[in-house]
């Protein structure tokens, strides 16, 4: 290969450095190779990645979901903290294909950054790739974009694509979903990864607090409280989907409470949540006290300690709790199915 002419530009002096990204890969692909599963049929560096379907599927349905992790990224900019935000990005998609009955097979990843920084992007990989193992499915291939000046120094961005499987005649739509059904609660884990730009305008700007700070009523660092992963309900649910106990789910995202359980009503049909039911967790109400935020806009912007609601027979609420309790969960009855127009009613 010819040298670069004395005065000649490089896609290095332009702001690529290629070496440098196939030296990150080198990290990337043992771990891409650690969440390879019996179906995952090709390697990292092939142009596509190949995935077996399921050879007992009978009737398989794929189902699709791609997300982001949003401005919560800020804190790992803040933090220098990047292991986390792949989990979240695993763990949100993986809630939104369960909620229709889907298990996941694999997983794409993009990481779009100004310019590659030893250790960052593996680092990211890292958690993207702990994700994909602890929710059973491959990280089969991604992309990682370096475009100098797109990016502000030191910030990224990361998106990521999963795929699963549900046969045809289990999935969950909520047409199941009757008056007189229970709707049964499981807990959050924190903010998960929405409400993020409210969350750090009170905390940062109101509050005026630091990522080392100590949160407010939280035995927890700002960062620590705002960096908790965003939790995936596969494996406590999965047992109770198998076997159809399951009428509606409805994954508590952005819009909270009060947008997203309206996404599986049928017509006619409201879900009436009792607010006495659970405290809702410190974190939310520091937010709410120091940003003068309004209570419906609290359960429209975050999700106040509800990650996952089911709605399910009322004659089985109980044995459900008690099941997803036994599996570790804090899960409870924290409403009902009611006539309606198809919102959520707090009260």
């Amino acid at each position: 290969m010819s040298e670069t002419p004395a005065g000649g530009l490089s896609y290095a002096a332009a702001g690529v450095d290629i070496d440098a990204a196939q030296r990150a890969m080198v990290g990337v692909a043992q771990l891409v190779r650690s969440t390879a599963t019996s179906d995952t049929l090709s390697e990292l560096g092939s142009f596509g990645g190949l995935y077996r379907v399921p050879r007992d599927a009978r009737q398989p349905v794929l189902v699709a979901s791609t997300d982001g992790v949003g401005t919560k990224l800020k804190l790992a900019f803040l933090t220098g903290r990047h292991g986390t935000v792949g989990e979240d990005l695993v763990n949100h998609c993986v809630n939104d294909i369960l909620v229709q009955g889907a298990r996941p097979l694999f997983f794409l990843d993009y990481v779009g950054l100004g310019r590659l920084r030893p250790g960052v992007v593996e680092e990211l990989v890292g958690g993207i790739a702990r994700g994909c193992r602890a929710n059973g499915c491959a990280l089969l291939g991604g992309e990682t974009a370096e475009m100098p000046d797109f990016y502000a120094p030191g910030e990224y961005d990361l998106a990521g694509t999963v795929v699963g499987m549900v046969e045809e005649d289990r999935v969950i739509d909520g047409s199941a979903i009757r008056a007189g059904d229970a709707v049964v609660a499981l807990a959050s884990s924190g903010l998960h990864t929405n409400g993020y730009s409210l969350a750090r305008k009170v905390v940062f700007d109101r509050m005026g607090l630091s990522v080392d700070d100590p949160f407010p009523d939280e035995d927890a660092s700002v960062a620590d409280v705002l960096l908790r992963v965003h939790r995936s309900y596969l494996k406590p649910l999965w047992p109770l989907v198998e076997r159809g106990e399951i009428r509606g789910l409805a994954h508590i995202t952005g819009g909270g409470l009060v947008d997203n359980v309206p996404r599986i009503l049928p017509d006619g049909l409201d879900a009436r949540f009792d607010l006495s039911s659970w405290t809702v967790p410190p974190v939310f109400r520091v937010l709410q006290r120091h940003g003068a935020v309004d209570e419906r806009e609290m359960f429209r912007a975050f999700n106040m300690g509800v990650g996952m609601v089911a709605v399910v027979a009322a004659d089985r609420a109980d044995a459900v709790v008690a099941e997803l309790r036994g599996a570790g969960e804090r899960a409870w009855v924290a409403g009902e199915i009611v006539p309606g127009e198809g919102r959520t009613v707090l009260g």
